[in-house]
Formats: structure tokens, C-alpha cells, sequence
């Protein structure tokens, strides 16, 4: 009787534990997903030079721009170099979603304003970014206003286009849902629109913070002393291939960190979604 008793709760441990484990490692083999194939190529590039198929002169193999970027810190200049760009960034980022929230959710709130922006904005998105830099060294001097003014314009319209369109297709039904209720205006805004717009906001999010990360190396050709824009053109005037694509690979991993951050902090806000994810991702 004993044996019997003991047997079902040994299989009942190994049934709960035995679900675990292949999640647990689920959550770690995901995001090493994104590596594989970065590494790959770096690994078959490192081969080649290695081997003698390529000189590796004007694309170093991943070994040397790793001990570039290693020589820049221990000197201390790619710490300072990063600082630079990421509070340019960060400051540029910051405009630009304020001002394209705002804008963004009265043109998509308001039928009169958006008559009545929207054009505007839409021809101001056409001009290239390099077209604003000798109008804002104009206005701004060559300083860092300047460099946070372009970097703010290419954060604005991607925020300003998402929230629009975002509460443009919000579903009407929804709507007359809380007027069946009689929301007021203010509550009207913080249980209907703002859950159905902040999947799409997020996104745009998204969008600016990438394109603020371009628009950063354009900023910092303004005659900037110090930043991974300034590493690129020190290394393009000096012959430095290495340094060109050490200052590349610290733009890709800078800006994929903070792509990431945006998603970690946005994820609690949109666990409420019910979303298909394809190839069973739950």
C-alpha cells in the first residue's frame, strides 16, 4: 500500500517539474536567437581573413575591431564619445515625443486641427533630414541646440504619425460604447482611447527612437568634437577602417539596448493584448 501511495506522488513531482525545465530554457534561448546570426557572419568573416582569402584591410575581422574598441576605452575616449551621443539622443528623443504626442493627439482627436496641420506636416516630412542642418547651424549656431534640434525632427513625425493614425482607427463601436455609458470627455480618453492607441504608440516609439539614432550621426557631423558620429568621420579622414566599423557596431548595440528598454517598459502596460503571435510564441 505504501508503494502505491508512493509512486503517484513521484510521478505527480516529475508531471510539474518536468514542464518547467523546457520553459526556463525557452526563455533563454529566445533572445540568443538574435545572435546567431551576427555571430555567424563574424565568425565565417574572421575565418576568411584568418585564412588568408582576404587581406581584412578596408573590413577588419570582427578580432580587430574588437581590440579597437577595447583600446578606445582603456583610453577612456569611447566612454566619452558614448556619453556625448546617448544624452544627445536622449534629449533630441525627449522633444521629439513630446512634441509629436501632443501634436499627433490633437490632429487625431481634433478634425479641425488636423485640416489644418496635417498638411503642413506632412510636406515638412518630405524634406530631408540633411536639408535642415545649414537652416539649424543658422538659426541654433553650430553648438549642441543645433544637434538636439535635428535629432528632435527625426523623433517627431513617426510619434506624430502613430498617434494620429492610432486614434484615427480606433474602432467606432468602442466609442459608442463608452457614450452608452456617458463618459465624460477625460474619461473618455483614459478607458477608451489611450488602451486602443498604446499598442501603435509604442510602436512609434520605436520608430523615433531609431530614426533619432540616424539622425544623431547626421547632428554630429555639425562640427562636433566628441561622439560616435565624430568616431566615424576621425576614422574616415585618418584611414582607420576599424574604428569606422567599431563606432558602427557600438551604434548597433546602443541602439538595440534602448529599443529593447522601450519594449521591457512598455510591456506591463500592453499585457492586456490577446494577440496572435505566429510559430506559438505565448
Amino acid at each position: 500500500m505504501a508503494m502505491t501511495l508512493d509512486t503517484p506522488a513521484l510521478d505527480g513531482s516529475d508531471a510539474i517539474d518536468t514542464p518547467a525545465t523546457p520553459g526556463r530554457w525557452r526563455h533563454v534561448a529566445r533572445p540568443a536567437l538574435g545572435v546567431l546570426l551576427p555571430l555567424a557572419v563574424a565568425l565565417v568573416w574572421e575565418f576568411v581573413v584568418g585564412s588568408g582569402w582576404s587581406n581584412g584591410r578596408l573590413v577588419p575581422p570582427p578580432s580587430r575591431i574588437f581590440t579597437t574598441i577595447m583600446e578606445l576605452a582603456r583610453s577612456g575616449e569611447l566612454s566619452r564619445h558614448i556619453a556625448a551621443t546617448l544624452s544627445r539622443v536622449g534629449a533630441g528623443f525627449g522633444l521629439g515625443v513630446v512634441a509629436g504626442t501632443l501634436l499627433g493627439a490633437i490632429s487625431g482627436y481634433w478634425g479641425l486641427a488636423r485640416r489644418l496641420l496635417d498638411p503642413t506636416v506632412q510636406a515638412l516630412r518630405a524634406i530631408p533630414s540633411i536639408a535642415w542642418v545649414p537652416l539649424f547651424i543658422l538659426w541654433l549656431g553650430i553648438f549642441e541646440t543645433s544637434k538636439i534640434a535635428l535629432i528632435a525632427v527625426g523623433v517627431f513625425f513617426p510619434v506624430y504619425l502613430g498617434v494620429m493614425g492610432a486614434i484615427l482607427s480606433v474602432d467606432r463601436k468602442i466609442v459608442e460604447v463608452g457614450r452608452t455609458f456617458r463618459l465624460s470627455g477625460p474619461a473618455m480618453i483614459r478607458r477608451i482611447l489611450l488602451p486602443a492607441v498604446l499598442p501603435a504608440y509604442v510602436v512609434s516609439l520605436r520608430v523615433g527612437l531609431g530614426l533619432g539614432w540616424m539622425f544623431v550621426v547626421a547632428a554630429e557631423f555639425m562640427g562636433a568634437s566628441e561622439g560616435l558620429g565624430y568616431l566615424l568621420i576621425d576614422g574616415q579622414q585618418l584611414g582607420k577602417p576599424a574604428q569606422i566599423l567599431a563606432a558602427i557596431t557600438i551604434f548597433a548595440i546602443l541602439g538595440k539596448t534602448t529599443d529593447w528598454l522601450i519594449e521591457l517598459v512598455s510591456a506591463p502596460l500592453l499585457r492586456w493584448q490577446d494577440a496572435f503571435r505566429p510559430g506559438g510564441d505565448h
